[in-house]
């Protein structure tokens, strides 16, 4: 069963438009005042708490941000480039490890401020996602989206890297850039019990990595009840009495531990592509199957309105097509100009991460075509984007940071008979993806044998005091579906607005009738008109 991310992929969708070493200690925590240690710095804020501050967390609450320039910041190539413009600023800020020890060691978490140009509310905290995704990074490239709009003009736009993400530190790095290379070679398609125990020995070996090279003190603090407290930090070092934010996808996860932890502290929040916290884990993973199902059918059809379509002009026979494409890739990679080629799963990976918006169609078209001619450039590039891998063969966190997060935040499947069922049910609800040698049986999930015990569970959120927020759901979302944002707004209370549409996530991607309904909340706390469906 493939897990796919739940991103925003607001950032992704850019990037690829204009295609065509860590110990068990903690280190690398902001100095006392949140700047990074020996890094430049500009105009200091803060210095007195913001709004109620919790027992025992008083310096952390009262610290002073430091703002600087970003160049140092950057982890990815693409960072390196993105955070050289001037009118970004980047600071740290410290808080504790532990918040049940907040004596104890501190950590540092990253972040990105784009100035408001007129009449100042305050900030609006962003998160794109994942687990894993960089906040600092979505922020940065929402510049040109939010110029000249009222959340541009109105609010400094904040992006930060959850503990463990990105820029913050320490980071949740497992492996390095060649095991990731080499990971994605490895296809773990037997399922026959003797290759079902080496993908679990394989699980096993990425779990005891990831506590040697991170530590497990440092992966039994990076959850989301965690990152939700961090925002509380920020929203009192940045001078607000009180929290704006817009999360996408896993970010509305976010968003809901912190209405859960602070509900007195929220001013908005907008969640865009819901999680359903009380959902069961197994069921999550077959409806998000089910939902790359639906949008592949999507495309397929698009697809099969031109004579050139590489998956035929039938969308019925669009599964088997695809299958006939990419299955013969287990046995031999595609050729491709890097010299990894292409291989399954990384066929597979360009595939979902295309399904994630319809601006990534004509490149899904146009890898399948290469494909079909025997070449896997386009997918590989696809792949690459997913997994966080620049053109310099650096990747990101990301997807360690997910693994971390995930195994963390809800127990893990033990029960064999659970698991082997539900990878025939995934297989059931998600075709394209059958590799076609499936057993009815199925590996543990890395978090079988993760080294920290959860610190979360699937629960129905219980809040009181929350002022209304809206939540945003997409009918045709692959990664977060419909009903879960249907869900959360009914647990939250919350007023549910609906988009028609085949992609993940919606605010801020051009749609007047999406973009103007949050405008009008974030800025004036105007709810949106019950029932509004986009």
């Amino acid at each position: 069963m493939r897990q796919c991310r739940a991103d925003a992929l607001l950032v992704a969708g850019a990037a690829l438009l204009v295609l065509a070493a860590c110990s068990s200690s903690v280190t690398g925590s902001a100095t006392a005042d949140g700047s990074s240690p020996g890094g430049d710095t500009a105009a200091t804020a803060g210095g007195a708490a913001t709004g109620t501050v919790p027992a025992g967390l008083a310096s952390f609450y009262s610290q002073s941000i430091t703002w600087g320039p970003c160049d140092s910041y950057a982890t990815t190539a693409d960072d390196t480039s993105l955070y050289a413009d001037k009118d970004f600023d980047c600071a740290r800020i410290s808080v504790p490890l532990d918040y049940a020890a907040p004596t104890g060691t501190s950590i540092s978490v990253a972040v990105l401020r784009i100035r408001a140009s007129g009449d100042h509310i305050g900030s609006l905290l962003v998160d794109p996602g994942g687990p894993g995704g960089s906040g600092m990074s979505l922020a940065a490239n929402l510049k040109s989206t939010v110029a000249g709009t009222p959340l541009g003009e109105r609010f400094d736009l904040v992006g930060f890297d959850p503990r463990g993400i990105g820029s913050s530190e320490p980071a949740v790095d497992c492996v390095t850039d060649a095991e990731a290379d080499a990971e994605r070679q490895d296809l773990d398609v037997d399922t026959s019990p003797s290759g079902i125990a080496a993908t679990e020995s394989e699980e096993k070996g990425y779990a005891a990595k990831c506590a040697t090279r991170v530590g497990t003190d440092v992966l039994a603090h990076v959850g989301t009840v965690d990152a939700a407290q961090d925002m509380d930090v920020l929203r009192s070092v940045l001078g607000d009495e009180k929290l704006s934010y817009l999360g996408f996808s896993y970010g509305t996860s976010l968003g809901t531990a912190y209405a859960e932890k602070f509900p007195a502290n929220v001013r908005a929040l907008v969640l865009d592509g819901a999680l359903d916290p009380s959902a069961d884990p197994v069921e999550t993973l077959v409806r998000q199957g089910k939902g790359f199902q639906g949008a592949f059918d999507a495309f397929a059809a698009d697809c099969a309105t031109k004579a050139s379509c590489p998956l035929g002009t039938d969308p019925a026979g669009a599964s088997a097509a695809f299958q006939a494409l990419v299955r013969p890739l287990i046995d031999a990679s595609a050729r491709t100009d890097d010299p990894r080629g292409l291989s399954y799963d990384d066929a597979v990976t360009g595939t979902i991460q295309a399904l994630y918006s319809q601006q990534l169609w004509p490149p899904l078209t146009q890898g399948l075509t290469q494909l079909r001619g025997g070449r896997g450039d386009t997918l590989l590039a696809l792949a690459d984007l997913y997994e966080g891998r620049d053109a310099n063969g650096k990747y990101s966190n990301e997807q360690d940071g997910f693994n971390a997060v995930r195994c963390v935040d809800a127990p893990a499947t033990t029960d064999r008979t659970v698991v082997d069922t539900a990878e025939t049910r995934y297989r059931q609800a998600a075709p394209f993806l059958d590799d076609g040698r499936g057993s009815g049986n199925a590996p543990l999930d890395v978090c079988a044998f993760w080294p920290v015990p959860p610190s979360g569970a699937p629960h129905t959120p219980v809040v009181t005091g929350l002022p209304q927020v809206v939540v945003i759901s997409t009918t045709g979302d692959p990664a977060t579906p419909y009903q879960a944002g249907v869900q959360l707004a009914t647990q939250l209370g919350a007023r549910l607005v609906t988009y028609r549409g085949d992609q993940h996530t919606v605010a801020l991607s051009g749609v007047p009738c999406i973009d103007d309904a949050v405008d009008a909340y974030l800025v004036d706390l105007t709810v949106p008109a019950e029932g509004l469906t986009c």
